[in-house]
């Protein structure tokens, strides 16, 4: 099975309280307004998925994330569309409605930021932590 792997950091600010979505940003700076962020400073955005990956989100193929911070692992599934560009150069947004914009890398999610175990987001507050986020499908 392919994958793809994100790298991403914490950040201060991350409180990851958003119902309906969650992204990762390559942005490197994150205000309290972002509650959906659960990483910056990350390696690639949706517009940086390979060609098998996108071609299969594309297809509508259920996607499984697994988000790694330090020894703690938690995965979720959502699903690829046909109408999905992924194409943000920025940013990578999950989202458990069937909303879609260039950031959308997967709706139907049956996570979102408020999801993510506690003891996760409590790592990711400190900007040195890193995380991963391994992409899948099925």
């Amino acid at each position: 099975m392919a994958r793809f792997e994100i790298e991403f950091y914490g950040h201060q600010n991350i409180l990851a309280l958003h119902r309906t979505t969650l992204e990762i940003t390559k942005e490197k700076h994150l205000s309290p307004k972002g509650d959906c962020i659960i990483g910056v400073n990350a390696s690639a955005s949706v517009s940086d998925f390979p060609a098998w990956l996108k071609g299969d989100i594309k297809e509508g193929k259920k996607i499984v994330f697994t988000i790694t911070v330090s020894k703690s692992r938690f995965s979720f599934e959502g699903y690829g569309s046909n109408g999905l560009s992924l194409s943000d150069p920025m940013e990578l947004v999950i989202r458990k409605s069937d909303y879609i914009s260039a950031r959308t890398a997967a709706i139907k999610s049956t996570a979102s930021a408020i999801n993510i175990p506690r003891d996760i987001i409590k790592t990711l507050k400190d900007a040195t932590s890193l995380g991963k986020m391994e992409i899948t499908t099925a």
